[in-house]
């Protein structure tokens, strides 16, 4: 929270200019970090491929589905997860493309699309892979702990502190772009004189965050994120036609 409140308060923003350089990096050592572990494990690939497709056309999974058990399941915590993710109908991160010196907005709208890709069907699916491949699958480990100790049991105790160092810098940099993005919606809604406010609520909830249970932080976020798409669908279905224009005239343009 504090680290957080130099970075807001604009007394180190060293460390968010860091910060930027490094999770590039991180994120592309993650992922080959992650292509390595499955090398590693490959005699398992084939079994973790299997538990996929077992476990999702299962007796159980089809019957549960059926009657609907399994849907709503798949769909509660599906649809929190990934927007979790990649933050995908949220409209959060069109404050950063909006700045962006393209000769199209198509372009950027384009970049858009990857980063969801790269995020959802890249980083999370190769994650899954390390996990698979690990074979701890005891039922006892969950979440962040299962990952660590998927990368240990690879890597040994160096698995462990890379997981913990991109953690902290992933979220870090999450913590620091939120709050830029919301330092904009108070500036346009209630002006300049609010921001001071609104940095202190930050760190509150930074602190008050780091300290409560995980189920309650998950519940919450879930929450917010849920409540954060609602009024985005309801501007993105007003603005369709001219998303839909600006990308026809953009396909005619460059005869795609």
């Amino acid at each position: 929270a504090l680290l957080g409140g130099f970075v807001f308060f604009g007394g180190l923003k060293r460390i968010a200019s860091f910060t930027e350089k490094v999770v590039p990096v991180m994120a592309g050592l993650y992922i080959l970090i992650c292509v390595v572990i499955i090398v590693i494990n490959h005699a398992n690939i084939l079994t973790a491929f299997e538990s996929i497709f077992v476990n999702a056309f299962s007796t159980k999974s089809i019957l549960g589905g059926f009657l609907g058990m399994g849907v709503k399941k798949a769909i509660r915590y599906g649809v929190a997860r990934g927007l979790f993710s990649n933050e995908a109908g949220m409209g959060s991160t069109p404050h950063a493309h909006a700045i962006a010196k393209v000769k199209n907005p198509v372009e950027q709208g384009n970049v858009a699309l990857i980063t969801v890709f790269i995020d959802t069907f890249v980083v999370l699916t190769l994650t899954a892979l390390v996990i698979l491949t690990a074979n701890l699958g005891d039922g006892v480990l969950t979440g962040i702990t299962l990952t660590q100790k998927s990368f240990e049991a690879a890597l040994g105790h160096v698995g462990n502190i890379f997981i913990a160092v991109a953690l902290f810098f992933f979220a870090f940099s999450t913590i620091i772009g939120w709050y830029f993005f919301g330092e904009a919606n108070i500036k346009y809604l209630f002006g300049k004189k609010a921001i001071n406010i609104y940095r202190v609520l930050v760190m509150a909830a930074i602190f008050i965050g780091s300290t409560q249970k995980v189920e309650l932080v998950w519940e919450l976020a879930d929450l917010f994120n849920g409540l954060m798409v609602i009024p985005n669908l309801i501007a993105l279905l007003l603005l369709n036609k001219l998303v839909l224009e600006t990308s026809d005239k953009y396909d005619k343009v460059n005869n795609l």
